[in-house]
């Protein structure tokens, strides 16, 4: 199909950018990698009157380390820099995981962060590892810039925050805690994920026993931060919240990563369709959060894993 007639303008600034949006009444869209944008373009499942190109902005891509041990990035910053960035290998590996299992090297090479984060795909792997990370999104629009918590950025299906008048600029991502994992089920490599888990774990004192024979227990030190996010079982993505509070303030190992696994369940409402049951994906969830959370005990555990 070809998308329905629309006016093409290329901004110069950030400030023509927001001028043209506000012009557009609500009826304007950003183009920035285009890969759920111009897809949906010519399904005509959006119609928009201009489409506002903003590939241009060399202010908005870019990849920043902070004093604070994070980073600030850029919403133009394409899947595959986060994938290959040193500095977010370092200092925010999950993201740069997370960046690995988008699409294919087509889509990656194309497309952008913050249109992923725009975009609000439930089953997308940015979204749900920024909310792991506690990251804040910064948007400008004509009553200025502001900055929002991606807990309060997702609002539900394909819905943000983000105002119809607002460029949405760059992400900042704290210093990520050293204990995460990352899961996804997918139908084949590429296709969005069936179901996910992004996991981020610090515990309150470093871990100094080796680690124990296969199917033992460790005595760890409870978990001080615990954050859990499910993506395609939800309409947005999913704070675990049952499973967070189980691990708070206990240790992690393997018998409580199962149990945080049952309680993982309750936060998910997932959708049925043609490639699984609400019931098939809830019970995925149970099991990746297992296992994002053995990941996560693996790499806080010193020595050679």
């Amino acid at each position: 199909m070809k998308p329905a007639p629309f006016r093409y303008a290329r901004a110069g600034s950030l400030a023509e950018a927001i001028a043209l949006l506000a012009a557009g009444h609500g009826d304007a869209k950003i183009l920035a990698g285009g890969q759920s944008l111009v897809p949906m373009m010519n399904m005509r499942l959006v119609r928009p009157a201009v489409v506002v190109d903003v590939n241009g902005l060399r202010e908005l891509s870019g990849i920043t380390p902070t004093p604070e041990g994070g980073l600030r990035i850029g919403a133009l910053t394409r899947h595959a820099e986060l994938a290959a960035s040193p500095a977010v290998i370092e200092r925010a590996p999950l993201l740069a995981e997370a960046a690995r299992h988008v699409g294919h090297a087509a889509i990656r090479n194309q497309g952008t962060l913050g249109g992923s984060l725009a975009h609000a795909d439930p089953a997308a792997e940015l979204p749900a590892a920024l909310l792991a990370l506690d990251a804040r999104v910064r948007m400008t629009g004509p009553r200025g810039a502001r900055e929002v918590a991606a807990d309060a950025f997702f609002r539900g299906l394909l819905t943000t925050a983000l105002e119809a008048d607002e460029v949405l600029t760059a992400i900042e991502v704290p210093a990520q805690p050293p204990g995460w994992g990352f899961v996804e089920l997918a139908r084949r490599p590429g296709d969005f994920a069936l179901a996910g888990v992004a996991a981020v774990v610090r515990v309150g004192h470093p871990l100094t026993l080796p680690s124990p024979p296969s199917g033992g227990e460790g005595e760890e030190g409870p978990c001080e931060v615990v954050r859990l996010v499910g993506f395609g079982v939800g309409d947005r993505p999913v704070r675990l919240t049952g499973a967070e509070r189980l691990l708070t303030g206990a240790p992690l190992d393997a018998g409580s990563a199962a149990r945080a696994g049952v309680a993982a369940g309750p936060a998910c409402d997932p959708p049925s369709d043609a490639h699984g049951s609400a019931d098939y994906r809830r019970h995925l969830a149970t099991v990746l959060t297992e296992r994002a959370l053995l990941q996560a005990l693996a790499r806080l555990r010193p020595g050679p894993r």
